[in-house]
């Protein structure tokens, strides 16, 4: 079975902050943990290195509008004048890769800016997240939307590092009451996904059925259950 099917059989859980791994960005994360209404997040960091599965963790639990690249800017438009309204609010309003936004686009995340600020004091403030690849002067936009980037917090996010994603999912396993070897543990992130989120539900997938078949979980065993279309799909 394909690495690809795989992935689609055995689903990452929902992003959360909960399940976000640190790593050296624990300064972001907490600030995303803490974001209230009336502030505003930029997070910059090259490809891989978590944007936007952070961004969807802070959206777990609250209301809010996600908007990327494939977003219209009509639709951003709409958020900053009557999208945002009383009836129809929101907690927390998310820019993804605002780097490769066109002109149309990033008009509307300045109009939105500019809402943001307006009515930063009142009952329909609301937070406002937006990432990019760079840091705020450095990004190629025009000169208004740029300086409004840094106008609150700015943090750079680092890419995990392998240490990083071993120790994690040790400590995951761990928490779920599943010890694992260190040679079941570099197996799974030699021989599987690179992604923190689908190793956590490969190890979720490999407690169900070490228990269906009753056995200690060895190499031999993963190798099985990840051959085991049946016990995959069901």
């Amino acid at each position: 079975m394909n690495q690809q099917l795989l992935l689609e059989i055995i689903p990452a859980p929902v992003p959360r902050l909960e399940n976000t791994v640190v790593g050296v960005n624990s300064a972001a994360i907490d600030a995303a943990k803490t974001l209230s209404a009336g502030h505003a997040l930029y997070i910059w960091g090259v490809a891989g290195s978590g944007k936007t599965h952070l961004m969807k963790a802070m959206t777990y639990g609250k209301t809010a509008r996600f908007c990327d690249q494939n977003t219209s800017a009509q639709t951003m438009f709409d958020l900053a004048t009557q999208g945002l309204n009383t009836q129809n609010h929101c907690e927390l309003v998310l820019i993804d890769n605002i780097h490769d936004m066109d002109s149309a686009q990033q008009a509307a995340v300045f109009a939105l800016y500019n809402h943001w600020r307006e009515v930063a004091s009142t009952s329909a403030a609301f937070a406002l997240v937006v990432s990019g690849d760079r840091a705020p002067l450095a990004m190629d936009l025009r000169e208004d939307l740029r300086t409004r980037l840094g106008w609150d917090l700015v943090f750079r996010l680092d890419p995990l590092s392998d240490e990083d994603k071993l120790s994690a999912l040790e400590t995951y396993a761990q928490q779920i009451g599943l010890p694992l070897s260190s040679e079941v543990l570099q197996w799974m992130f030699t021989h599987y996904a690179r992604d923190i989120r689908q190793l956590f539900a490969l190890v979720d997938a490999l407690d169900r059925y070490s228990l269906s078949k009753h056995r200690t979980i060895t190499v031999p065993l993963l190798r099985a259950m990840l051959s085991d279309r049946d016990f995959l799909q069901s």
